[in-house]
């Protein structure tokens, strides 16, 4: 298995190349980036971009094990002859019987969703009746410096506050990855667009009351220290246009339509079917 270590120690490098590199060959048989990646896919149900970055080398490293130590005892059973007998056979068939009966079941319920036709008028009707639904609500972007006592965020203020446009947004960022104390620091102290309510109260009712393109002339206390904010962005509440959301009407009255027909289906084919 030495060899196998130093794969999965180099599997980080690898792990940034096309997702069909060819991360070790087992007895000539390839394992790839992408069959590792459709293992961690299929492990955390589609979820694994969610699972926290530090623990994601740890799996994907668990997961090459797991393919190269597969590999190898199937290698072994095909030696001792074991594809040959009456048991294999038999699992094997059942095993091909139920998974022929899944894909099949698979496509019949796409090819019944693809016949779902949905005119304009329908999705432009829905749009209208639950324009609601569509409404973003007023965002800002804002970026800030996290200290742990007040004189120093006044400090930092003072060494700020006399400038403007770019020069403060890139002096805020400058001073935001030396002194910040968050781990936005390497960002700059970029914290992304939130909305009302996202951030604790005292930040959240500063950074709302603010315009774009300010800093704060008071440090901010909340109970993870002193903050002195810049506004780099401020989006009104909107409500998004009928092209930007039309894809996503169109699948949700597809899906609705499609539930509706299948059922339909399924009555229309249990009349006809002899079930005792």
């Amino acid at each position: 298995m030495r060899t196998v270590t130093k794969i999965v120690a180099s599997l980080a490098i690898l792990s940034t190349i096309t997702m069909a590199q060819t991360l070790v060959t087992v007895n000539g048989t390839a394992i790839t980036q992408e069959d590792v990646d459709k293992e961690l896919m299929a492990a955390t149900q589609g979820r694994f971009n969610q699972v926290p970055a530090e623990k994601q080398e740890d799996f994907r490293k668990q997961v090459l094990e797991q393919l190269v130590a597969k590999e190898l005892i199937y290698n072994d059973a095909k030696k001792a002859g074991l594809l040959n007998t009456d048991d294999f056979k038999k699992r094997y068939e059942e095993v091909t019987n139920r998974i022929k009966k899944e894909i099949a079941i698979q496509l019949w319920q796409e090819q019944e969703f693809n016949k779902i036709k949905i005119s304009e008028k329908e999705k432009k009707d829905y749009y209208d009746a639950n324009k609601e639904e569509f409404a973003e609500n007023e965002s800002v972007r804002a970026r800030h410096i996290l200290v742990e006592k007040e004189a120093d965020a006044k400090k930092i203020i003072s060494e700020l506050k006399s400038l403007k446009g770019e020069t403060l947004k890139n002096k805020f960022m400058e001073v935001a990855k030396e002194k910040s104390t968050c781990t936005s620091a390497p960002q700059g102290g970029d914290l992304g667009y939130f909305t009302e309510g996202q951030m604790v109260p005292e930040f959240n009712d500063k950074a709302f009351s603010m315009k774009a393109k300010e800093i704060t002339t008071e440090p901010v206390k909340t109970q993870f220290g002193y903050h002195v904010i810049y506004i780099e962005d401020k989006k009104a509440k909107t409500t998004k246009s009928f092209p930007e959301v039309k894809p996503f009407i169109e699948q949700r009255l597809k899906t609705e339509k499609a539930k509706s027909a299948i059922m339909a289906k399924m009555k229309e084919l249990e009349k006809k079917a002899e079930i005792k």
